[in-house]
C-alpha cells in the first residue's frame, strides 16, 4: 500500500515509517523542510501545518495518510491565546488535510489523537473507554476533539474512511518530556519521593503504538471507528520506578514520602501539575481494539522499558 504519514520525522512517525518500510510499503514522508528527511521514504516538504498548507503534492497516488503532526501539549505554554494556537495546527490543519484527502482519491485516513479527549485522570479501578463522554480539559485536548468532529463530519459527507486513536503517554527510543526527566534521574540513582505511589497508569511503547496504527490503516473493520491502544499493563509510579532502575541497572533509591506533603511542597515551586501526574491513575481499556481487529501488543512493558534503557545509555551523553 502507499502511505503518506505527517509528521514523519517525529518520535512516533520514525518508528512508523521503519515498520512500514519493513513490511514492504510504499511511503512517502510529509516534512517541514527536506533537511528533516527520513531514511528509505519519498519525501514531500509541505511547510507548516494549518488551514492553508497545500498537500496536493504530498498525497498524490497516496492511498492511506496516518496524521502523526500536531502541536502537542507543553507544561508551560507562553502564547497569548493557547487554544486558538492549538486549534490552528490540530484542528484547521486536520481538517484541511482531510479535505485535500478527499479530492486526492485517499481512501482512508488514521488520525493519531490523545487520551486526553477524554479527560486527565481516571480511578484506579475504572478505566477509560471509547464509550466514554469526551472531558478534554485543556488548549490541547480540545483541539484534539474537536478535530476528531471535523474528521467525522468529513467522513459523513464524503465517504472518507476516517480511524481515530487515543493512545496514552508513549515512551520509547527518543521519547522526551516528563519520561526522559525522571529516566535521568534514576541513572543518576537520585533519592525520588515516589515510592508511596501506588497509583496504575496505561502506557504505550512506540513499537506497539506503530503496530496498532497499520492495524487501523489496513483492517476493513477499522474504518469509522475510534480506538484506545496501551500495552496492556498498567503499573504504579513505583512500580514503573523499579522497572526503570532494573533495565537501567542502576539502584531503585526511591523513598515513601506523604503525597500531601509532597503536593504542598510542590504547590510552592510551581509543580502541582507534575506531581498529579506522578500520583494519579489514568487508565484505559484497549479490549475494543483486540476484539475487534485481533490485535495486541507485540511487546511487553518489560521489552519497550529495555529498549528505551538501551537508547538512553547510547545517548545520555546527549540529554
Amino acid at each position: 500500500m502507499k502511505f503518506l504519514i505527517t509528521g514523519a520525522n517525529g518520535f512516533v512517525g520514525k518508528t512508523l515509517c521503519t515498520e512500514l518500510l519493513r513490511q514492504g510499503h510504499v511511503v512517502r514522508a510529509a516534512l517541514r523542510s527536506e533537511r528533516a528527511s527520513v531514511a528509505g521514504t519519498e519525501v514531500a516538504v509541505t511547510g507548516a501545518i494549518d488551514g492553508k498548507t497545500d498537500w496536493s503534492e504530498a498525497l498524490r497516488d497516496m492511498e492511506v495518510v496516518i496524521h502523526l503532526a500536531a502541536r502537542v501539549h507543553v507544561m508551560k505554554d507562553d502564547a497569548t491565546d493557547p487554544l486558538a494556537e492549538f486549534l490552528k495546527v490540530n484542528h484547521d490543519g486536520t481538517d484541511n488535510l482531510a479535505q485535500q484527502a478527499v479530492r486526492a482519491g485517499v481512501k482512508r485516513l488514521v488520525y493519531v489523537s490523545s487520551i486526553k479527549v477524554n479527560g486527565e485522570k481516571t480511578s484506579s479501578t475504572h478505566p477509560f473507554t471509547e464509550l466514554d463522554e469526551p472531558v478534554p480539559q485543556d488548549p490541547y485536548g480540545i483541539s484534539k476533539w474537536r478535530a476528531e468532529q471535523a474528521l467525522r463530519r468529513i467522513a459523513q459527507e464524503t465517504g472518507l474512511e476516517v480511524v481515530v486513536v487515543r493512545p496514552p503517554l508513549v515512551y520509547g527510543p527518543g521519547v522526551k518530556g516528563n519520561f526522559i526527566s525522571l529516566m535521568a534521574a534514576i541513572d543518576n540513582e537520585l533519592a525520588l519521593p515516589l515510592a508511596g505511589a501506588r497509583n496504575a497508569r496505561s502506557l504505550v511503547y512506540v513499537g506497539n503504538l506503530a503496530d496498532a496504527l497499520i492495524v487501523c490503516a489496513t483492517h476493513p473493520v477499522a474504518a469509522g471507528q475510534t480506538y484506545l491502544v496501551s500495552d496492556g499493563e498498567d503499573v504504579s509510579t513505583a512500580l514503573l520506578v523499579e522497572k526503570i532502575a532494573e533495565a537501567l541497572g542502576r539502584k531503585n533509591r526511591s523513598f515513601h514520602f506523604p503525597h500531601g506533603m509532597l503536593r504542598a511542597v510542590s504547590a510552592v515551586l510551581g509543580r502541582t501539575e507534575q506531581v498529579d501526574r506522578l500520583f494519579g491513575s489514568l487508565r484505559v481499556s484497549d479490549a475494543k481494539i483486540r476484539s475487534e481487529l485481533g490485535w495486541k501488543p507485540p511487546y511487553t512493558l518489560t521489552q519497550g522499558l529495555c529498549a528505551t534503557a538501551d537508547w538512553y545509555r547510547g545517548n545520555a551523553a546527549k540529554q
